[in-house]
């Protein structure tokens, strides 16, 4: 698509609903040697979004971050953001970018607080006078101000995360760029940065972020892109992804041994028995190759004996779609 209107020109034109991407890469590549790293990604990334990141180990993930980030350039290939191409217009685009890549660089013998102040020096465009509430307020968004004065060596890796983070919101920022911002956090902690996530997306700021943790991107992103081997399999909104796997069966029975037995001669595979419910995945066809429906795994049970008190399929889950497209479970490192 051709840039469209918007601020400067600077936005491209979006998807149906009419939002421009802040993100969008045409055959995005790179190769390290024989290596194909990422191969010919087209991403497009809506305004306004909170956009989850996935994929295996090795996928390209973090490749592509680098990419759009302007700290590697791609073998063959675009990305733009803002509506600006990277890594030409970095200078242009980055000030009103922030972004937490693979953990924060502080420094240890500054305290919290400190080590904002020298972030926001750094920032050309920053005024002075105001810098220090600009930390302050930093340091209460994320949590931490009790420990603004105690320095970044004894900080806790969750603390770390929460100051990096600090370090990417002292200015307003049109796109937010996370990798993994809850790693290290405590259950109160990841439920905080949830929250903030949302709180930043209402004020217009559009979240690009990675994460291991399947269950946390279907709480908190409103869209996402499943990697796998360097190549996009799916991208499109976190509702759509999930609703086109298929949920597991569900059975509640007092006979789970017999009802595990019967399902699994029809085809049902996974089987996971309990005292009183067994589980597993549906076979699409049985063995005449003929389409499996419901109605035939229930009969079945029925005359068999079963006693069946429950029977039926959970909503699929944002984990089992990305099972049923890659083929594999979700590994930390990306």
């Amino acid at each position: 698509m051709e840039p469209g209107g918007g601020r400067d020109g600077d936005r491209e034109a979006g998807g149906p609903d009419g939002a421009p991407y802040v993100i969008q890469t045409r055959g995005l590549t790179k190769r390290y040697g024989r290596h194909l790293a990422v191969d010919r990604l087209d991403l497009t990334v809506p305004e306004g979004s909170v956009f989850g990141f996935l994929g295996p180990n090795g996928s390209g993930k973090t490749t592509t971050i680098r990419m759009l980030m302007g700290l590697i350039e791609p073998t063959s290939g675009t990305a733009r953001l803002l509506g600006r191409p990277m890594p030409r217009a970095t200078r242009t685009v980055l000030p009103h970018v922030g972004a937490l890549i693979e953990g924060p660089a502080l420094y240890g013998f500054l305290s919290g607080r400190d080590n904002l102040l020298r972030y926001d020096s750094a920032d050309p465009a920053a005024d002075p006078r105001t810098r220090r509430g600009r930390a302050d307020a930093a340091l209460d968004r994320v949590g931490l101000t009790a420990a603004a004065g105690k320095k970044a060596k004894a900080y806790s890796l969750g603390m770390k995360q929460r100051l990096g983070l600090a370090a990417a919101l002292l200015q307003p920022r049109r796109l937010l760029v996370l990798d993994e911002p809850t790693n290290g956090l405590d259950p109160q902690g990841m439920r905080e940065i949830r929250t903030l996530v949302r709180e930043l997306a209402a004020e217009g700021t559009t979240v690009f972020l990675s994460s291991h943790l399947l269950d946390e991107i279907e709480q908190v992103c409103t869209h996402a892109a499943v990697m796998n081997r360097g190549r996009l399999i799916t991208q499109g909104p976190v509702a759509d992804l999930a609703a086109g796997a298929r949920g597991r069966l569900v059975v509640t029975t007092p006979d789970p041994g017999e009802a595990a037995r019967v399902l699994k001669e029809r085809g049902v595979a996974d089987l996971v028995v309990t005292e009183d419910r067994v589980t597993g995945e549906p076979p699409d066809k049985d063995a005449s190759g003929r389409e499996t429906e419901l109605a035939d795994l229930t009969a079945a049970l029925v005359e068999a004996g079963v006693r069946v008190r429950g029977f039926g399929l959970e909503r699929a889950s944002l984990e089992d779609a990305f099972v049923a497209l890659t083929g594999e479970g979700f590994d930390v490192a990306g």
